[in-house]
C-alpha cells in the first residue's frame, strides 16, 4: 500500500514541477462584456480554482482564465506576466511589504461588494488616503501538525514521557517528546520524529519565513511594536533550538535537506512515517486520503522557549490578499469585480471555498453552512474556544524576498555543517537593517 501512495505523492511531485505558467490561453466564452485572469498564487488549489471559473463561465458566458504560479515563484511570475499583452486582472501580494511593489497597479476596492462583505478592516489593506487595495480572501492558520494515532501509540509505550498530547505545552516537553520519539523510531514504525525541513525553493519557507517569524512575533510583542526597520534578534537563540530539533529528530541527515521537497515532507507525513510535521491548514489538500485519517490530524502550537508559552495558540493570519488590476481594459475590471462578488456570494463559489478549498474567509456571507470540513481548520478553532492567544503573522513585515533567501541560505548552510549559526543570526539582522533601508530609500 505504501509503494502504491509513494507513486501518487511522485507523481504529484512531477505535476507540481511542470506547472510553470505560459501565456494563458483564455477560456472560451463571450468576452464582449470584459474578461478575466487570475494569477493563483496557491498551487494545492489549482484544480478547485480551474473547476470554479469554469462553472462560472458556464453560468454567465464571461472568459475566466486561472495560472497558478509554481510554487516559490509567484513574485517573478507575476512580474513576467504583468509585461504581456494579456496581463493579470486579479493577482495578490502577501501584506504591506508585498503591496510595495505593486501599489501603482491596485484598484480602489472600496466600493466593490468583496469589500461591502469583508467583516474587518483587519483583513484589508489600505493606503493613506483610504483606498482599498487589497483584501484577505482566507483566514490561515499553521503550527506543528501531528498524527494523533502516532502520538497514542507513543504515549502507551514503556519509558514514554509523556501520557498524552495535551502534555506537550512548551518547547521543553516538546524536545522531550521529540528526542524519544527518535531515539525510539524502529519500534514506534517511523523513520523519525519531524519530516524532512527540505530547503529547495518549494519548502524552505516553512524555516525562512514561517518559523522565522515566531522570534519576530516575540520581539515586536516585547517591545510593543508592529514592524521595525532594524531587527535586534532578541529570541534568535530560541529560534536556533527549535530548528535543531527539526534537522536531528528527523526522517533524513542534514546534508540532504538541499534536494528535500515539500513534496518529500508530504508524503512522510502523509505515509505515516513521522509523527510531527511543521505546516499549515492548506497541507491537508496534500496529505488527506493516505495512511493518516483526517480524526488522527491535529495541530500544537510552535513553541521555542519563551515564558508563558503554554497559553500561545497557532500562527494565525493572511498572506492572501486580491488585487484588481487597474491598468487592465475597464470592462476587464468590471468583470473581475464580478467575478469575486460571485464566488463570494453564490452557493457555488461558497460551497468551493469553503468545503473544496477548505478556507476560513473573513467574508460575512459564510455562515455556519459553510464552514470548512478541514480537520486542521477545526484544530485551530479549538485553541481560539481554549483561548489561546494566537500568534500573528508578522513575517509580513520582513524587508524583502532577499532576506528571506539569505537566511534561508544560512540556515542550509549551517543546517548541512558547512556554515556557522551566527552567519545566521548575521543575515537576520544585518541583513534586515540593510533590506529596510534599500525598501526605503528615497
Amino acid at each position: 500500500m505504501r509503494m502504491k501512495k509513494a507513486t501518487a505523492f511522485g507523481l504529484a511531485a512531477l505535476m507540481a514541477a511542470t506547472m510553470i505558467p505560459a501565456v494563458p490561453a483564455m477560456a472560451k466564452g463571450d468576452d464582449s462584456e470584459g474578461s478575466v485572469y487570475y494569477l493563483n498564487f496557491k498551487p494545492e488549489q489549482a484544480d478547485q480554482w480551474s473547476d470554479l471559473a469554469k462553472k462560472y463561465t458556464d453560468e454567465t458566458g464571461v472568459p475566466v482564465t486561472v495560472v497558478t504560479a509554481a510554487s516559490g515563484t509567484y513574485e517573478s511570475t507575476l512580474k513576467s506576466e504583468m509585461a504581456k499583452d494579456e496581463v493579470p486582472t486579479l493577482f495578490q501580494v502577501n501584506g504591506p511589504v508585498g503591496l510595495a511593489s505593486w501599489k501603482d497597479y491596485c484598484y480602489d476596492l472600496k466600493d466593490s461588494d468583496v469589500y461591502k462583505n469583508v467583516e474587518s478592516d483587519d483583513f484589508v489593506l489600505k493606503d493613506d488616503s483610504g483606498a482599498v487595495d487589497g483584501i484577505a480572501y482566507v483566514i490561515e492558520t499553521y503550527g506543528i501538525i501531528y498524527n494523533k494515532a502516532l502520538l497514542k501509540k507513543y504515549c502507551e509505550m514503556d519509558g514514554a514521557v509523556i501520557k498524552s498530547a495535551d502534555e506537550i505545552n512548551n518547547f521543553e516537553t516538546l524536545k522531550k517528546v521529540a528526542d524519544d520519539i527518535q531515539a525510539k523510531k524502529d519500534d514506534l514504525g517511523v523513520d523519525g520524529a519531524f519530516t524532512s525541513a527540505g530547503f529547495d525553493s518549494s519548502s524552505d519557507w516553512r524555516f525562512k519565513t514561517h518559523l522565522a517569524n515566531l522570534p519576530i512575533y516575540y520581539e515586536y510583542k516585547e517591545d510593543g511594536i508592529t514592524s521595525t526597520d532594524a531587527i535586534k534578534g532578541t529570541y534568535l537563540d530560541n529560534f536556533k533550538n527549535l530548528f535543531d530539533l527539526y534537522i536531528t529528530d528527523s526522517t533524513c541527515e542534514p546534508s540532504l535537506l538541499s534536494s528535500k521537497t515539500i513534496d518529500d515532507a508530504n508524503a512522510e507525513f502523509g505515509l505515516g512515517e513521522a509523527v510531527f510535521y511543521q505546516n499549515g491548514t492548506w497541507a491537508y489538500d496534500n496529505i488527506k486520503d493516505n495512511e493518516v485519517a483526517d480524526e488522527d490530524m491535529g495541530m500544537l502550537p510552535i513553541y521555542i522557549g519563551v515564558d508563558g508559552e503554554e497559553d500561545q495558540g497557532l500562527c494565525t493570519g493572511s498572506e492572501n490578499y486580491w488585487c484588481v488590476n487597474k491598468k487592465a481594459d475597464e470592462k476587464d475590471i468590471q468583470a473581475t469585480l464580478d467575478f469575486l462578488s460571485w464566488v463570494i456570494t453564490s452557493d457555488e463559489g461558497r460551497e468551493s471555498i469553503s468545503k473544496e478549498m477548505g478556507f476560513t474567509t473573513p467574508f460575512k456571507t459564510f455562515d455556519e453552512n459553510y464552514e470548512s470540513a478541514n480537520p486542521l481548520v477545526k484544530a485551530a478553532n479549538e485553541y481560539v474556544k481554549a483561548g489561546k492567544t494566537p500568534v500573528s503573522w508578522n513575517f509580513t513585515t520582513m524587508p524583502s524576498e532577499e532576506w528571506k533567501n539569505q537566511v534561508g541560505s544560512a540556515m542550509l548552510e549551517y543546517a548541512q555543517g558547512t556554515g556557522e549559526w551566527d552567519a545566521v543570526k548575521t543575515a537576520f539582522v544585518d541583513g534586515w537593517a540593510k533590506e529596510y533601508k534599500a525598501a526605503n530609500e528615497g
